[in-house]
């Protein structure tokens, strides 16, 4: 309870001014607050009248209104009035008083006059609060639609990304009319991978960007064009028949043909496409772009340049991935993996970090497969783990073998991805923790990479998955940060030490101003956090140099090397600690 003391300096140093007065209005007390902003003394004020301090005209309307009221209710409220102070000036207040009964049972008023000039500017503190709150909102807002708009559209056309395309078949299946059929077209570019290898990654990107626009200018205002992955194109458009898709097959592959100007040279495009029907309301969007994308390969087999319609008795390739996952079953247990190492630069000096570990399969037949041709396999059958426990396993002996290397002056940091399934696999951190101990390797030599999207599948599992996984001292990062829709807050919450942009931004640097943007601020916000940025994908100089002014700490990509066989890398390393660092 508060005291006697407590109480009369709460009167008297009270933001607003106090009065108190007996029943006929004569102050008994009046507090620091108004003698300050009157200039009167306390023996000027008490047993004054109240109203003898108002212009003549609030002293009537005090005796018409303010004390009848009183009488009455026992209560006023924000009277408008004005005090002369002790130079006879006018102020402008508004005056709240209540009746109390004392503790002898006698009565009193209780007066607050607040000045209507800190009125008004309360009143616009609030408003400005107000203001700014909204305004707060609506960045906020803003944000979380630009974030959901990166995770549902490709961040180099601009068009819907698988995830958008998913959503955008499943409604226009539910939706489609009952004289109408949903035409779905599978359209993968004719020897894009040659641009890319002549041309470079920007010529190749450019030449995704014409084609996203002339693919869109082709088809109806009813229709969508995605970017299903790669150079891959598909096409949902309403139909009555399958001659209107066929005829719009047509007139897309007439539009890619006509030539176009990249780096100077005269390209022409050419286009494989697969048509597929939804024969009914119920069917499985992911059915519907397989039975496309069955066809496209036929056509494809059928020499390019051509479209081709799904055939309900062609084999579905659901078989060959059957039969594939066999293979690579078999390819795990009989050592058929081998791991391949990139180099992570320090932007700032030149010098190599470490390296990422990155899975390649010897097929026998099929050559060396890149993780692309069989991760996802891996991914749904369960084989993740195996293959997971193999390479780390294999990660952590290269890198003791490499810092034992006299050529070799600092130990060299080994990254190894980890996949969404690994995140959730319960044996996970004793895995991590008997390679470790097998090869007595640092742990803090080991960095392991979590996808963004993994993160956000279960946030809160995969807190107390990375937390455990931070105690065993190992490093960790997030991969292919901005292909999803993290939470700024659990990124300052979780246990990362680093975050990689992806690639996808990176070769944006210097010729798109949004990629350039979001890099920028991906290496911010990393600092603003407290760890590091490292960039992907860094395939020119102009990226390195752009990258290095924007202070992102480690990068890697072919601009400083392609991914090599433990051997390879070896003499990689010996030549590049000789050499003298490239500061510029």
């Amino acid at each position: 309870m508060t005291s006697g003391t407590n109480y009369e300096q709460l009167f008297q140093q009270a933001p607003s001014s106090y009065l108190i007065t007996d029943e006929n209005w004569t102050v008994t007390a009046a507090n620091t607050t108004f003698l300050t902003w009157t200039g009167y003394g306390s023996e000027d004020i008490v047993g004054t009248s109240l109203p003898r301090l108002m212009p003549i005209g609030d002293r009537l309307l005090h005796s018409t209104h303010t004390a009848p009221r009183m009488q009455l209710i026992g209560t006023v409220s924000e009277v408008s009035l004005e005090i002369i102070d002790v130079e006879g000036q006018r102020r402008a207040a508004l005056l709240t008083a209540v009746r109390s009964v004392r503790a002898d049972g006698g009565a009193e008023i209780w007066v607050i006059i607040f000045s209507a000039h800190e009125r008004r500017q309360y009143e616009l503190e609030l408003v400005a609060a107000l203001r700014r709150a909204e305004e707060s909102e609506a960045r906020s807002l803003r944000a979380e639609a630009g974030l959901q708009h990166l995770a549902l559209h490709d961040s180099l056309t601009g068009l819907p990304n698988r995830a958008g395309l998913a959503a955008i078949l499943e409604k226009n299946i539910s939706e489609t009319l009952p004289d109408m059929k949903v035409a779905v077209l599978f359209v993968d570019l004719d020897h894009f991978k040659s641009v890319n290898d002549s041309l470079g990654h920007k010529a190749g990107d450019e030449l995704l960007s014409i084609v996203s626009r002339r693919l869109t200018s082709a088809v109806r205002h009813t229709g969508i064009v995605a970017r299903s992955a790669g150079d891959e194109f598909v096409v949902v458009e309403h139909v009555s028949a399958l001659s209107d898709a066929t005829v719009l097959a047509q007139r897309l592959l007439e539009t890619l043909n006509s030539s176009m100007i990249i780096e100077g040279l005269e390209v022409i495009c050419s286009a494989s496409i697969g048509i597929a029907l939804a024969d009914d309301r119920g069917v499985d969007p992911d059915v519907l772009l397989r039975r496309a994308d069955i066809a496209m390969y036929r056509a494809k087999a059928r020499g390019r340049n051509t479209w081709e319609v799904h055939d309900p008795a062609e084999s579905d390739p659901a078989v060959n991935r059957m039969r594939l996952l066999g293979e690579l079953r078999h390819g795990i247990e009989a050592g058929q993996l081998r791991v391949h190492y990139q180099p992570r630069i320090n932007v700032a000096t030149g010098v190599i970090s470490g390296v990422e570990a990155l899975v390649r399969w010897e097929h026998p037949t099929r050559g060396l497969l890149q993780p692309i041709d069989f991760i996802d396999l891996a991914e749904e059958s369960g084989l993740i783990r195996d293959l997971g426990a193999r390479v780390l396993d294999e990660a952590i002996r290269q890198g003791t073998q490499w810092s034992r290397l006299a050529a070799v002056h600092t130990p060299v940091e080994i990254a190894v991805n980890l996949s969404a399934r690994q995140l959730i696999d319960p044996q996970l951190i004793g895995m991590v923790e008997a390679a470790l101990a097998r090869y007595d390797f640092e742990p803090n030599l080991l960095t392991l990479e979590i996808t963004e999207t993994a993160l956000m599948d279960n946030p809160a599992e995969a807190f107390t998955v990375l937390t455990a996984l931070k105690a065993l001292g190992v490093g960790l990062a997030i991969d292919d940060f901005g292909t999803g829709y993290a939470s700024l807050t659990y990124l300052k919450d979780f246990p990362i030490d680093e975050l990689k942009i992806d690639r996808s931004f990176v070769s944006g640097l210097g010729s798109n101003d949004g990629d350039s943007a979001i890099v920028a601020s991906c290496i911010q916000l990393a600092h603003a956090v407290g760890i590091r940025a490292v960039a992907e994908g860094v395939e020119t100089d102009g990226q390195r140099s752009t990258l290095l002014s924007m202070g992102c700490d480690l990068a890697q990509g072919y601009h400083y090397s392609r991914p090599l066989s433990p051997e390879h890398l070896t003499n990689w390393i010996t030549s590049h600690t000789r050499a003298t660092p490239d500061l510029n």
